[in-house]
């Protein structure tokens, strides 16, 4: 009879273990809704189309771009060095991690079992009234607690887990093309500063000549103290633009040390640019592109999908939950017994949960699973938006910054001319020294002008690129297996 029984429960067990990947092939249900992703609020075209016959940014490395080898050279530092960009690196090591304890979740957990116990019992306590030894041994193969996914929850909240380790991905790349523009913004605004000191050194070194000889006059009497005080204005508003200036360069230039992550401030008298050699024409191409291009909208939509997973693994919270727990091994009263014919053991406990009353806890579960994808749905949808007006700005300030430059210097070719002939007027007696003084503030002012809008010009370059997603279609995808 014993030995029928134990052909039986062998039977069982064998039929139990023949179960399991038919059960894990019933896993493959989901709950979760289609990944649909909303149609852009755009645009079908840009308001301004570029040469078809230049590069599109995304397609565009950014050393293919920025060919300036000092500003290459910076990008290189921030890439290598910027904390933020650090902390972004490691955010996505963070969500692979994380990724792959889900991951793991759908399979079972096997471990090695071996315990061992020896106990006395009180003769008192027992029939024979004499103390009794017992001793008990167990070595075994189990696992606990492997729930059989029949309705998705452990694949959504795996696939969830996925999509945010991506979102992480593209957003460790959206990080890097910012801090990309960020340096060559920083790079471009001290060559500004630069030549807009340079500027001013010189014109106080020419109002200090002016002033010295018209401090001389006044001694001999050949002019009056009232025209020294003029040019001494002049001298002295030069002097505290200078200085304004310095100041400017000096936080400018530890901005760019903070982005490059330097310990010690870089030399910016020593930046210097060329217009022409770091940034060529870039075609925008069409809105569309951005979807596929720009890093932050790719985020965006993973978070999208990884949101609509979780509305999966919400649904599936209202439905029965089975899990298995078992052991196969040995077991004996002998330590030396465990290996002998006989002492085979196992157990086999599945278990079903059926939510019946949870106060509204999966109810208020999914809703707020809901709430989360609307929230990604109009996040993504903004980021696209966001991104949309970007381009149209770097756009507009490429058409608009390039017609101000070209009546600037004109302006400043006539502010020149103007100051020369009121120095010809003032020197042939024909007007007072009001009129040089009017006429070489403005030409200071025009020069400043000229150089700050130059500056503009570059920025709308530097932005253009970054808004197009630059080299953001030859950037390495992460792989995960599902």
């Amino acid at each position: 009879m014993a030995s029928k029984l134990e052909h039986s429960s062998q039977h069982t067990l064998r039929g139990a273990w023949r179960l399991i990947p038919a059960l894990m092939l019933a896993g493959c249900m989901s709950l979760a809704p289609s990944d649909v992703t909303p149609a852009p609020p755009i645009a079908a075209r840009y308001p301004a189309e570029a040469a078809t016959d230049t590069p599109l940014a995304a397609s565009t490395d950014w050393p293919d771009y920025f060919t300036a080898p000092q500003l290459q050279g910076l990008i290189r530092r921030a890439l290598a060095d910027n904390r933020d960009l650090r902390i972004a690196t490691l955010r996505v090591e963070e969500a692979r991690a994380a990724f792959g304890i889900q991951r793991a979740e759908q399979f079972p957990t096997a471990a090695a079992q071996a315990a061992g116990s020896r106990a006395l019992m009180p003769g008192d306590l027992n029939l024979s009234g004499q103390p009794l030894y017992s001793s008990q041994y167990q070595v075994g193969l189990g696992f606990n607690a492997w729930e059989l996914d029949f309705w998705g929850r452990v694949r959504s909240l795996k696939a969830a887990a996925l999509e945010t380790y991506l979102a992480s991905a593209a957003a460790q790349r959206a990080a890097s093309l910012s801090l990309i523009a960020q340096t060559a913004n920083a790079y471009v605004s001290l060559c500004e500063l630069n030549e807009r000191i340079d500027l001013a050194q010189r014109t106080v070194a020419s109002r200090e000549d002016s002033y010295r000889i018209f401090k001389r006059r006044v001694e001999v009497g050949s002019t009056s103290r009232f025209e020294l005080t003029q040019v001494e204005s002049l001298l002295t508003q030069a002097q505290n633009l200078q200085a304004q200036l310095e100041q400017s360069r000096a936080v400018q230039a530890h901005a760019l040390t903070q982005l490059l992550g330097a310990a010690e401030a870089l030399d910016a008298a020593a930046i210097t640019c060329n217009d022409d050699a770091i940034l060529p024409t870039l075609a925008p191409g069409l809105p569309a592109t951005l979807l596929t291009a720009r890093p932050d909208i790719i985020a965006a939509e993973h978070q999208l999908r990884a949101a609509n997973a979780n509305i999966g693994a919400a649904r599936a919270a209202f439905f029965p939950r089975i899990s298995l727990t078992g052991a196969f091994g040995s077991a004996s009263a002998e330590l030396g017994g465990l290996f002998e014919s006989g002492s085979r053991a196992w157990s086999f406990a599945p278990q079903l949960s059926l939510p019946i009353f949870d106060a509204g806890r999966n109810r208020a579960n999914l809703d707020l699973a809901e709430a989360r994808r609307d929230i990604a749905v109009a996040s993504y949808e903004k980021t696209v938006q966001t991104a949309f007006r970007e381009v149209l700005d770097a756009l507009s300030g490429l058409e608009w910054l390039a017609r101000q430059l070209q009546y600037q210097e004109q302006n400043l070719a006539a502010q020149h001319e103007r100051a020369r002939l009121a120095k010809l007027r003032y020197d042939s007696g024909a007007t007072n020294y009001l009129e040089v003084l009017d006429a070489q503030r403005e030409l200071l002012n025009a020069e400043q002008q000229r150089v700050q809008t130059r500056r503009a010009l570059l920025a709308s370059r530097i932005n253009l690129y970054a808004a197009l997603g630059g080299g953001s279609l030859s950037a390495a995808t992460p792989a995960a297996n599902p």
